[in-house]
């Protein structure tokens, strides 16, 4: 096990300088690499993530296909909310399914508050292994508490979040009940990976761009916040992610967090602009733009790098996951390029 305290991936979320622009991907194990699909003929993604050895060979794949500079702990952001008292469940072409939603006061009032330790105690031990493994550090993770809310309250994936803005707007009390107790659980959960050897921390917060900045700031900020706080308390990196986030960029730099992610809806130095000097930045390219050809993903890719323009704090990453038929041959290359056209 290395400290890797000196890698490149740690040093630019500290903002210093590196001999090549770190890389890693979101989702970089899973469903586009045939040795996870292999793995996923015998096991459901509930049986892989609740087993930590299983775990941390899919942690591991990526790291042996390509030179990554970070690794990022197999999980999912939903399975905490099991030990809250959901039904979670896992459907093959259509996503997550909770089949006893949060719907009402009661519903919010019946939620359990576990520690990580009897909550997520699989992942924390799939970070031990990895750890052992690993010669480049690892990423651990939560969902955000809006995103964890909102599929609580949907039952699922949404489109309009019509219930989830339902709560929000029309019975406050509850919601901010909601929030509280999700915002303890993500933050103490972030800060028990970090406490397994996670030596950088990731919030996700997929669904925010839903939100107005009023909203946010008024129904979510708060509470963001609050889980990077008591994840801080690690004294490791955080990374602060979201998607559709143009509105509320400077919002969530405010709620917490070392590093940014910007998603490829604004241009990079626009983003960073907007963000300020005081903090790296992640992102941004589309990850539609794998399944490009070689030389027109080059080019989008060297876009970033030139808006990025070598400053001290840059990781090159998508905007969001890596999607599940993306070319494994354009990641490889994608991997080797960003270092190659960075490198000092």
């Amino acid at each position: 096990m290395s400290e890797n305290l000196n890698s490149r991936f740690l040093k630019a979320c500290r903002r210093e300088k590196t001999d090549a622009t770190p890389i890693w991907l979101m989702r970089q194990a899973g469903r586009y690499m045939p040795e996870y699909r292999q793995l996923r003929e015998k096991y459901s993604i509930l049986e892989i993530i609740k087993t930590p050895e299983l775990a941390c060979q899919v942690t591991m794949q990526p790291v042996n296909a390509f030179d990554i500079d970070a690794a990022i702990i197999f999980a999912d952001i939903l399975p905490i909310l099991e030990g809250m008292g959901l039904e979670l469940d896992f459907i093959n072409g259509e996503g997550p399914a909770i089949y006893n939603p949060v719907r009402c006061a009661e519903d919010v009032q019946n939620l359990r508050v576990p520690t990580p330790e009897e909550n997520s105690w699989f992942t924390l031990e799939a970070i031990r292994l990895a750890r052992a493994e690993l010669k480049i550090p690892l990423i651990g993770f939560s969902g955000a508490p809006y995103t964890l809310a909102a599929y609580a309250i949907e039952g699922g994936s949404s489109k309009n979040y019509l219930r989830t803005k339902g709560m929000m707007m029309g019975d406050p009390t509850t919601w901010h009940l909601l929030m509280e107790k999700l915002s303890q659980v993500v933050g103490d959960y972030l800060l028990a990976q970090a406490k397994a050897g996670a030596q950088v921390l990731q919030l996700f917060d997929s669904w925010i761009g839903s939100l107005s900045p009023d909203d946010y700031r008024q129904y979510v900020m708060p509470y963001s916040r609050r889980a990077l706080e008591i994840a801080s308390q690690a004294g490791v990196p955080i990374i602060h992610f979201g998607t559709g986030t143009n509105g509320i960029l400077e919002l969530m730099r405010d709620a917490g967090g070392d590093v940014i992610g910007v998603d490829w809806g604004i241009d990079l130095d626009t983003a960073w602009e907007r963000i300020g000097d005081d903090h790296a930045v992640q992102g941004n390219l589309d990850p539609a733009a794998l399944f490009a050809p070689w030389e027109s993903l080059q080019v989008r890719a060297q876009q970033i790098m030139d808006k990025a323009n070598r400053r001290a704090g840059h990781i090159f990453n998508l905007g969001h996951g890596i999607l599940p038929e993306t070319p494994v041959d354009n990641v490889r290359r994608l991997v080797n390029f960003v270092h190659e056209y960075t490198s000092v």
